[in-house]
């Protein structure tokens, strides 16, 4: 049935596992995108920046959205009691946009291959650091703000994000920091039917905590190390119990597209939108949005977009929308940024691959998966699952998504594969350290305990 007949009445089960079977595609028309936030500051005084000009004459973030237009991006506009604001930015399939402290935000375009992809982040960082460059802001690619408290960050003018900052306090102690204070990459891909969605994602799901081990990067919070790898993996432990986590119905038999839909069903609300003013749901019943009985909106029936916004408002460490994301990775350097898209890329799009993959995970229980999420942001890939290191299994992964690859054999313009992004990657692997572990020897050497200087080293 047609978007504009279900519209017409109260949307089904059937309608919203349908919005999410609709991702269906043939596997030749598999796409990935790749997103990425970095925090913005001040060169040479590290502060945060704020979205207006500051006291002190300097450009803050929508300058640098202004700047950005020059490159043929188009803005895209919020109406509040605040006026007309600059929110974010569109060209093609590609999206900047704002978290709520201003972390800055490139949500790529479907692309073809990780080639594509790097195109796409070389070209967005070479934009703006050329803007930022004339306005005196740098950026930093680390999973978690490494000195600033949370009254330092700069709230960004967002309707959405005031719901929300009201809201976390109430369900979990780390849901602040996890909006304010982190900074992730994450790769979205295809599905071709329900089965194929449901191997990938209990494959990614599984493996998901061995990617946040390989991209440990945030190991400090406000000026010291806290003792975690992945301070951003850590404060999702405790943001918000009924939208995040491993989903353990994932893996039992049955799943689908049914199981996914009455599961985000039952997820409390953060809003609904109405002629441009977000409106405070939080807490409430998004079956009760669908009976038109949502006390937000009296009378006010859900659609399938409320329901595509009401997905985009659960944070497991993967989610499923009409296509997969991968959530768990702390940010960083350009070329990592791209690598996570090839580890994804070579372990899912080629059949052989998932099924190699599948056999590293598949005697894994419950707890075994819940106990190496927690562990992996504290020792990375020290990490154990029964009697194999989280390291022993990097290893292995890197080697199957290579093999992925090169079965893909999607060549660049010079002739080569995507297995080249894996390397820094097969690098952290072998020698068992993360990035977070990098900074952490050069904080007890050389910045002789003071955390400033990684401003400098993380700036891209």
């Amino acid at each position: 049935m047609d978007d504009g007949a279900i519209e017409r009445r109260a949307l089904t089960l059937q309608d919203l596992a349908g919005h999410l079977a609709s991702g269906c595609k043939p596997k030749s028309d598999f796409r990935v995108g790749s997103e990425h936030e970095k925090f913005l500051f001040r060169v040479g005084t590290h502060e945060t920046v704020g979205y207006a000009e500051d006291g002190q004459g300097r450009g803050g973030v929508q300058a640098l959205l202004e700047g950005l237009m020059k490159f043929g991006w188009h803005g895209v506009y919020e109406d509040s009691a605040a006026g007309h604001t600059l929110i974010a930015l569109q060209r093609g399939g590609a999206s900047v946009s704002l978290e709520p402290a201003g972390q800055f935000e490139l949500s790529g375009a479907p692309l073809e291959s990780v080639h594509d992809i790097c195109d796409e982040i070389s070209q967005h960082l070479t934009e703006a650091k050329q803007v930022a460059g004339e306005l005196g802001i740098g950026f930093m690619g680390l999973g978690f703000a490494p000195t600033w408290t949370r009254e330092d960050m700069q709230i960004m003018p967002k309707a959405r994000y005031d719901i929300m900052r009201n809201y976390m306090p109430k369900v979990g102690k780390l849901g602040l920091d996890m909006m304010l204070r982190t900074c992730t990459v994450q790769a979205n891909l295809d599905f071709s039917s329900e089965a194929d969605m449901v191997s990938k994602f209990r494959l990614s799901l599984a493996l998901q905590p061995i990617a946040t081990a390989l991209f440990a990067n945030s190991p400090f919070v406000e000026g010291k190390p806290t003792g975690l790898l992945s301070n951003r993996a850590h404060t999702w432990t405790d943001t918000d119990p009924n939208r995040t986590g491993m989903l353990n119905f994932v893996f039992e038999d049955g799943f689908g597209f049914e199981t996914y839909a009455r599961y985000a069903l039952d997820v409390p609300m953060y809003f609904v939108k109405r002629n441009g003013v977000y409106l405070d749901a939080t807490g409430q019943s998004f079956r009760d949005f669908i009976d038109g009985t949502l006390p937000a909106a009296p009378g006010e029936r859900a659609t399938l977009h409320d329901w595509e916004e009401h997905l985009a408002t659960i944070f497991p460490e993967v989610r499923l929308k009409t296509f997969l994301e991968m959530r768990g990775a702390d940010t960083g350097p350009p070329e990592r940024l791209c690598g996570l898209a090839a580890l994804w890329i070579g372990l899912l799009y080629d059949d052989a691959a998932t099924a190699a993959a599948w056999d590293l995970c598949k005697d894994w229980n419950q707890d075994q998966r819940e106990q190496l999420r927690v562990n992996a942001p504290w020792i990375g890939l020290r990490a154990q699952v029964g009697r194999r290191s989280a390291r022993d299994i990097a290893v292995d992964m890197l080697a199957i998504a290579r093999e992925g690859l090169k079965r893909r054999a999607r060549m660049s313009a010079a002739l080569t594969d995507e297995r080249g992004y894996l390397a820094e990657l097969e690098e952290i692997a072998d020698s068992g350290i993360t990035p977070a572990e990098r900074w952490l020897e050069h904080y007890h050497g050389a910045w002789r305990g003071e955390v400033s200087p990684v401003f400098e080293a993380a700036a891209y």
